[in-house]
Order: C-alpha cells, then structure tokens, then sequence
C-alpha cells in the first residue's frame, strides 16, 4: 500500500461553502492540491469570483457558486444542479459567524443568525448533497465545528456562538450514525484560536483576551489556516475510511487542560 495515495482526492469533487478567504479558501487549496475539482462557494460573489481565479492561476480546477446557506430553498436547488452536472462527491460546511456578546446583551437577531448560520445552515447543506450521496452509495463531509462546542471559552463567555458549533458537533455525530450504512461518512474539525484578520484585530482591540488565548494554548500559539485545512483533508480522504461521527480537535492543545 502507498499511504500518500489514501490522501488522493484525484477524480473527487468538492465543495466549500465560505470558500473564498481565510480557513475556506485554504480548504479549497488543499482539496485541489489533492486533486479534487473544487466548488467554492460564497454568499460574496466578488470575493468568490477573485478567490476562483487565484486558485486557477496556481493550477487547480475551480469554479464558483454565489450562494446564501441560511436559504434551504437555494442550496437544495444547488445541490440538485450541482449533482446533475456530476457527483459531488466530499462537502465541507465552512460558512460560519462568530459574533462576541455577553448571554444578557445579545439580541435576538444576532442569537438566531448565529444559529442560522453555524447550525441550521450546514443542515441544509448536508440535507441537499447528502440525499445524493446516500442514494449514490459514498460520500464524504465535513463541517468546521469549534473548540468552543467541546468547553466554554474564558475570559469571554459567548453563549449563542458555543451553542451553535455545540449543535453542529451533535448534528455530525447524529448524521454519521443515520448516513453510515449508505457509506457516507460525516465528520468535524474543531479549530482553536486560529490566526485568521478576524482575530488578528484583537491584537490591539484587545491585547488582554489575544494575550490569555496564547496563554492558554499549550504549544503557545495561534494554528494556522493551513493547519485547520490540512485536517480537513485528512477527514474528507480515504485516509479517513474508518472515521465517521469523530470531531477532531486541531486547538493545540487547548481543551486538554
């Protein structure tokens, strides 16, 4: 056996939703480096379109769908259109929110778009391609989960974020156990704190919180997007065969303590 061949996503077809910067856009760099035809798709058509052909220039086979994952209605259309064209054969459920607020000040706009967003979206998602997937016979997703879904984060307390990735864990679990007598295997990546613009502001909005989570953080710094991709990769390939309902944690250690 040739192990590095178990990584090969060669004649594989993905999609990534929130694909067009930071972890996403790694993802799809890495499937594609693997082989897969890549469909990165973005609620920013702009930023899709101009991650599309950055990814073209080095090579890859990419295309780009502007798409809005809080609306079951357009990504089941996708799915099916998607799926007509050719197999998409690996899903990675990226498109996130993250917003930082105290469980007395949050609003209810801003609870029920993070849960739209981080929760009911990847179900969508996983619905309209996993429909395909299980009537195909195989299949392989992976949903961007959180550390924060395993413990609560200090010194700040995000109740509706850790609520959402903690319901995404337990969708993961609960799908691997439906979806895997039709071969479909439905995994997480739980990240930590990862050096994407999003935290780097916090650098100087707020020294203090940026200081604690390299504190807390056992190798001592921030994971990269690359880092986070290359477990994507791992979960979404054969080299994963055996995993299904796993959340893999890539924190640097941070929910060890």
């Amino acid at each position: 056996m040739n192990y590095l061949d178990r990584f090969s996503l060669a004649g594989k077809r993905a999609i990534v939703t929130g694909g067009a910067r930071g972890i996403g856009l790694e993802i799809c760099r890495a499937l594609g480096q693997a082989g897969a035809a890549i469909i990165l798709a973005d609620l920013d058509e702009q930023a899709a379109h101009s991650a599309a052909e950055t990814l073209a220039a080095e090579g890859l086979e990419v295309g780009y769908r502007t798409i809005d994952v809080t609306s079951s209605a357009d990504v089941t259309a996708l799915g099916d259109e998607l799926n007509a064209e050719r197999p998409v054969d690996i899903l990675v459920n990226n498109a996130g929110v993250g917003p930082k607020a105290e469980a007395l000040d949050t609003p209810d706009e801003v609870w029920s778009k993070t849960m739209n967003v981080n929760s009911d979206a990847p179900f969508w998602c996983s619905r309209a391609f996993g429909r395909h997937m299980t009537a195909r016979g195989s299949g392989s997703i992976v949903n961007i989960g959180s550390m924060c879904g395993l413990i609560v984060t200090q010194p700040q307390n995000n109740t509706c974020y850790i609520a959402s990735k903690g319901a995404l864990h337990m969708m993961t679990k609960s799908l691997a156990c439906a979806w895997a007598k039709f071969n479909v295997r439905v995994n997480a990546v739980a990240p930590g704190y990862i050096a994407t613009d999003m935290l780097d502001r916090f650098k100087t909005d707020n020294a203090v919180w940026y200081e604690r989570w390299i504190e807390q953080t056992p190798l001592g710094r921030m994971g990269t997007p690359q880092e986070i991709a290359s477990a994507v990769l791992y979960l979404a390939s054969d080299a994963s065969s055996f995993c299904t309902g796993t959340i893999l944690s890539a924190d640097g250690g941070y929910t060890s303590l």
